[in-house]
């Protein structure tokens, strides 16, 4: 499954809280070379990174406290390509709705998202997503705790939607966010598209 966009590829997993060990997996199954990042110095090693699920709020207090809410910001708006699954969603986002007080976010996405859009735990579920831009067939998809884009801005576009046509996957330049996790469900596709902004930046 290795993909070619992949050759040469430094990926980091923002590892501070959440599922960073299926992102990693993921990545490696590509071909990319996966790292952690939990440092300024480790960001600036990498060509892409991933913002893993977990908790927004706690990635967010974390990522201050290691010094790396600027850098990240600042990668972002020089270009660095950039997927958030989940919470990685909402930490893109330019606005949440329902944050917690104080929270905040890197950006990136012209978005506004709700925080916990379906409910808690017991809520998740799995669906097959209406994805035209995205070869391959429909994307089967799980929501766990899952954030909902509640409005795309000019600069963003839709990616994919649920049967009810609430989108839950969007993209900006090289920014990419779904509100699903395709590294529990094995899809690359989303993946991979981070690997071909990076062989497209690099080139």
């Amino acid at each position: 499954m290795v993909t070619s966009a992949a050759a040469g590829a430094r990926v980091g997993v923002l590892a501070l809280q959440g599922d960073v060990r299926e992102h990693m997996t993921a990545l490696t199954t590509l071909g990319a070379e996966a790292s952690l990042v939990r440092r300024p110095s480790e960001l600036a090693s990498v060509d892409a990174l991933v913002l893993p699920g977990g908790e927004s709020s706690v990635i967010d207090k974390l990522a201050r406290a290691f010094g790396l809410q600027e850098p990240i910001r600042d990668a972002i708006a020089a270009g660095l390509p950039v997927y958030g699954t989940c919470a990685g969603l909402i930490l893109l986002a330019d606005r949440i709705s329902g944050a917690i007080e104080g929270q905040e976010t890197f950006g990136g996405l012209d978005v506004t998202v709700r925080r916990n859009a379906f409910g808690g735990q017991v809520e998740s579920f799995e669906t097959d997503l209406v994805a035209p831009e995205i070869d391959g067939g429909p994307v089967h998809a799980a929501f766990i705790r899952a954030p909902l884009i509640e409005q795309v801005g000019p600069l963003a576009r839709p990616l994919a939607a649920l049967p009810d046509g609430g989108v839950v996957a969007v993209a900006q330049g090289n920014v990419i966010g779904t509100a699903f996790h395709p590294e529990v469900t094995g899809d690359l596709r989303f993946h991979r598209m981070l690997l071909e902004r990076v062989a497209a930046r690099a080139a």
